[in-house]
């Protein structure tokens, strides 16, 4: 795989920025991670995901140009090892630590990936330095992810429910529960949310109005995928539709398609 380029720190909006890396490649989230977003609070700072174990010196460092705060809360979106990889350290560091209740379930499966210390169900709202965090428990990408809407960012943070690099497709994880009918509901709650812009698992930020593209190209790719499957279609000729129609059904995507197939039936 060789050396990966170094993330870099962007910002989001007001206090809030993201770790993300170079270019959206799987060379890279194998060896860095996911997304991470900071939220700088006078009480400390907010992580949501990690990025990878090797990369918790420079992601303190990075830290340090933001705020002399250390590290409060760091809230997990989901139990993945690109998005909890350096969950351990942070811990260690004095962070408290917070995934959802399903999502816990699911790391206890996974030996060497830890827990967090907190785990909620449903709903979880906190305050640090004054600001609000509402995290909700969604189904989808798992059969519990975690998203943090930022009301006074106008940020939301959706973790890999939403990913907008095609090289770097969304999927969902069946083993650890997630279900693309799930999804496409998730896709719909959040689409509620008043955000300006959203933090996505893997790749750039985007809009409230990127994101409603997005959503619409999720619904046309398993609308697509209903009707193929309902008229029997072979494997082979869904990933060539949706390779065709939607760039997506290659590399990662191509492992998805029959459950995706069988799901949607």
């Amino acid at each position: 795989m060789g050396e990966q380029p170094q993330p870099k720190l962007t910002e989001v909006a007001g206090d809030v920025h993201v770790i993300e890396n170079a270019n959206p490649s799987i060379g890279e989230l194998i060896a860095n991670g996911g997304n991470a977003t900071v939220y700088v609070t006078d009480e400390g700072v907010v992580l949501f995901d990690t990025k990878s174990a090797r990369l918790h010196d420079f992601l303190i460092e990075q830290l340090g140009t933001l705020t002399d705060r250390p590290v409060a809360l760091v809230v997990l979106t989901h139990n993945h090892a690109d998005h909890g990889g350096g969950l351990q350290q942070l811990q260690a560091d004095g962070a408290t630590t917070i995934v959802s209740a399903a999502d816990r379930e699911n790391m206890l499966r996974q030996p060497g990936s830890g827990s967090a210390q907190i785990a909620y169900s449903g709903s979880l709202l906190l305050t640090m330095g004054g600001k609000e965090i509402h995290l909700r428990e969604i189904h989808g990408h798992t059969r519990g992810d975690t998203i943090a809407w930022l009301p006074e960012a106008r940020v939301l943070v959706a973790g890999d429910l939403v990913t907008t690099a095609d090289s770097i497709p969304v999927i969902v994880n069946y083993e650890d529960g997630g279900s693309w009918v799930a999804l496409e509901s998730a896709l719909g709650e959040l689409a509620e949310y008043d955000f300006d812009y959203l933090v996505p698992g893997h790749g750039p930020v985007i809009t409230k109005s990127e994101f409603l593209a997005f959503r619409q190209k999720i619904a046309g790719m398993l609308e697509r995928v209903r009707t193929l499957a309902r008229e029997d279609a072979s494997r082979e000729t869904v990933a060539e539709a949706l390779l065709a129609e939607f760039n997506w059904g290659g590399g990662l995507a191509a492992g998805n398609i029959p459950g995706m197939m069988q799901e949607l039936k």
